[in-house]
């Protein structure tokens, strides 16, 4: 076997492709490889010289101590820094004695340089999270572990060395909402992989109530969520801002809907951009409905154009309209009357933006004027009724009272059983009458002077059904067809024994009117006329002579057929009836062609 080279050990060291250098226990160089002298600018030679490794690592005293070592440094070469790190491992002999250390040194300076630039990225991050007050978190789904940056720390008020886990983290959150809402957000994020951004209440370390919006973003690897990632952010006084804006708002708009005025606000295109509640009462929308919206699309054209006439000259002269009586009909026909003002709207810079309006609704005022203008026609009518009601009552009982006077007269002079008896006889009938015309005179008096009564929505098919159903014997008896063409859907409002009562009058009027060789035919209808729901009753008996008794029709005791069970009441019990409901009434008759009465209802619900 051919023997083994030797070779010579102090230039395998130079060789080394490691920088490496031997130290002895006293600190002084024993050998190192070119790489390793090249490091610190020593140019590599065969002459022995003497370096202390002290002189090249000051901080190195302690690896006499025997110790593993391992110490960073730089060296400049040509303006070059340049970054090493430097490893001290103990040196032994074959008995294990510890002869010194072996220095290996490795170039770090890409790593550094990486290292300094993350370090710079950190602190741009640090100043702008700090700037925005957003902070960051992080969490790792292996390990549990929470990551809050400084900025996160200083939103709770925690002290820089506090490392929270996840539970405490949650537990932050205001308990009741906020508390359970990230937590399940977090669930959703962990198990779902879903992203969340919320706002919400902490309480802080000095448990004060703060506002933060915290967002969170799954991050995956193999298809499951290893990590999440978030911001957190310290919104409180802007939420406060926002609270107190809105706080103002809702305050304002309170003012203003408790108005009892319509308010609007107009830009310069006359659309509208505000609306209280009254003025949305009014036109019978919500605002959503109203906004953008100008005159031209809820009134009719005449009446926009004028408003529109109105608004630019207010805009355009700068000078408000004030109190101006205006009439205000929407495209339903309805007319209100109102009170305007038109004030100008200005923006920052002071130029004229819109308008702001006012309109109080006077309708019930000119309603009143209106009232006080039939006041003296209205009194002049019921003056006449009553003293013609006067002289009805005075007349009647003074007949009565006359008729009893005679009557007791014969009886007193009367000396005839038989004809004491007939007298007597004529004396229960006069007080039948008597009392009879007291009732007659009672029900007017109810009618006009009691307190009216409250009227209801009444299906005016169904009543006329109602009333048939009454008088069906009477109706049988004499033939009678009674034909209700009332559509099913028509109501009225009226008070309902009076609605009954004018019904069965019409009614049976028609029916013991009839010409004698004639079945009575009675032809009910209703229809809608000028806004009120009329019912006509029209039939094919007697007639009356409206040119000679038209102004008697309705009159009290008025009849106009040799009818024995005539009263003359019926009818002018039916008029007072309507009138007191605020409703009229009006005949067509002819003789032997027979009569129509047409009953107006007032829909007003007084």
């Amino acid at each position: 076997m051919k023997a083994v080279e030797n070779i010579d050990q102090n230039y395998l060291i130079k060789q080394l492709p490691t920088p490496t250098a031997f130290v002895g226990n006293s600190g002084v160089v024993m050998d190192a490889s070119d790489s390793w002298l090249e490091i610190f600018g020593l140019v590599p030679t065969k002459k022995k010289r003497k370096l202390n490794i002290l002189d090249f690592f000051p901080e190195a005293k302690d690896f006499q101590n025997n110790n593993a070592l391992s110490i960073r440094h730089k060296y400049i070469s040509n303006d070059r820094i340049c970054h090493f790190e430097s490893s001290f491992t103990p040196w032994f002999d074959d008995k294990e004695n510890v002869l010194g250390s072996i220095v290996q040194t490795r170039d770090i300076t890409s790593e550094v340089e990486k290292e300094l630039e993350i370090e710079c990225l950190n602190n741009i991050l640090k100043y702008k999270s700090e700037a925005a007050k957003i902070g960051w978190w992080e969490y790792d789904a292996l390990t549990e572990e929470i990551f809050w940056c400084e900025e996160t720390k200083r939103i709770h008020k925690a002290p820089e060395s506090y490392r929270p886990d996840i539970n405490e983290a949650i537990n932050f959150y205001k308990s009741g909402f906020s508390q359970n809402r990230i937590s399940m957000l977090f669930h959703n994020a962990m198990t779902k992989g879903q992203s969340y951004e919320v706002d919400l209440i902490i309480l802080t370390f000095k448990g004060e109530e703060r506002w933060v919006r915290t967002t969170g973003k799954p991050i995956f690897k193999d298809g499951k969520v290893v990590k999440l990632f978030g911001t957190f952010k310290d919104i409180h006084e802007q939420v406060m801002a926002e609270t107190k804006i809105k706080e103002n708002q809702q305050l304002l708009t309170t003012l203003i809907d408790s108005l009892p005025l319509n308010v609007y606000v107009k830009d310069l295109e006359s659309k509208k951009v505000l609306v209280n509640k009254a003025e949305c009462d009014y036109l019978g929308k919500n605002a959503e409905e109203l906004l953008g919206k100008s005159d031209f699309d809820l009134y009719g054209k005449e009446m926009a154009q004028i408003s529109r006439d109105e608004d630019l000259e207010v805009m355009k002269h700068l000078k408000p309209i004030l109190g101006k009586e205006t009439e205000s009909a929407k495209k339903d026909g309805k007319t209100t009357y109102f009170l305007t003002s038109k004030i100008p709207r200005f923006d920052l810079d002071g130029r004229v933006n819109g308008l702001i309006g006012i309109s109080m609704d006077i309708s019930a005022i000119k309603k009143k004027e209106e009232e006080l203008q039939n006041l003296i026609s209205i009194t002049t009518i019921q003056n006449k009724k009553l003293i013609n009601f006067a002289h009805i009552v005075s007349h009647n009982l003074r007949s009565h009272s006359a008729n009893f006077s005679m009557l007791l007269e014969f009886l007193n002079y009367e000396e005839n059983k038989e004809e004491r008896d007939k007298i007597l006889k004529m004396l229960n009938h006069a007080s039948d009458n008597l009392l009879e015309t007291l009732e007659n005179l009672n029900q007017v008096v109810d009618v006009n002077t009691k307190t009216p009564q409250l009227k209801k929505q009444l299906n005016l098919h169904d009543s006329i059904v109602k009333a048939q159903q009454n008088i069906v014997a009477f109706s049988e008896k004499n033939k009678a067809q009674i034909i209700n063409n009332i559509p099913k859907q028509i109501t009225v409002s009226s008070v309902p024994a009076y609605l009954d009562s004018i019904i069965l009058n019409l009614i049976t009027n028609a029916i013991k009117y009839k010409k004698p060789s004639v079945d009575p035919v009675i032809t009910v209808d209703a229809f809608l006329e000028n806004n009120q729901v009329c019912l006509r009753v029209a039939d094919n008996g007697l007639g009356i002579d409206l040119e000679k008794n038209g102004d008697k029709v309705f009159g009290m005791y008025k009849t106009f057929h040799q009818r024995e069970d005539a009263k003359g009441f019926g009818l002018y019990l039916v008029r007072n009836q309507i009138e007191a409901m605020g409703g009229t009434i009006t005949i067509e008759s002819e003789v032997d062609k027979g009569s129509v009465f047409n009953v107006y209802f007032n829909e007003e619900n007084e």
